[in-house]
């Protein structure tokens, strides 16, 4: 595994997640999705959760699954934002009452796309460093 790779690939699908989470849940869906309190929001862990992703999947595809396309990052990053997206769905359901089927189905749906994305440019950037 090439470091400097996992680290580009890591920071850039980290920032990729969270744009992508801000304009879906922050700009899109907005009134599906219970916003925090400014008091309580901290954007720093938000940011740092997204780093946590990209790194993620920065590592499995450079470390084990030797991804370096768009379309097989992508395709990865579906499989495993279905499976992050159903983890924390499953959470939220318990812990919090307000959480919807609806709400549940949404975030799914929206995650599976965002890491997607995320996938993809992770994918790409190890292609281009290979």
């Amino acid at each position: 595994m090439k470091t400097k790779t996992f680290i580009i690939a890591g920071i850039c699908g980290g920032i990729v997640n969270w744009l992508l989470g801000w304009l879906g849940y922050g700009i899109i869906l907005a009134d599906y999705f219970p916003q925090p309190n400014e008091d309580t929001r901290s954007m720093t862990f938000i940011f740092l959760g997204c780093l946590s992703i990209g790194f993620f999947l920065s590592y499995f595809y450079n470390r084990w699954a030797q991804i370096a396309t768009i379309s097989t990052g992508a395709r990865a990053g579906a499989f495993f934002g279905l499976f992050f997206a159903l983890f924390n769905g499953f959470f939220n359901m318990a812990i919090d009452g307000t959480i919807t089927t609806e709400l549940f189905t949404l975030d799914i749906a929206i995650s599976i796309g965002i890491t997607a994305a995320t996938g993809a440019i992770v994918g790409f950037i190890n292609g281009k460093f290979k």
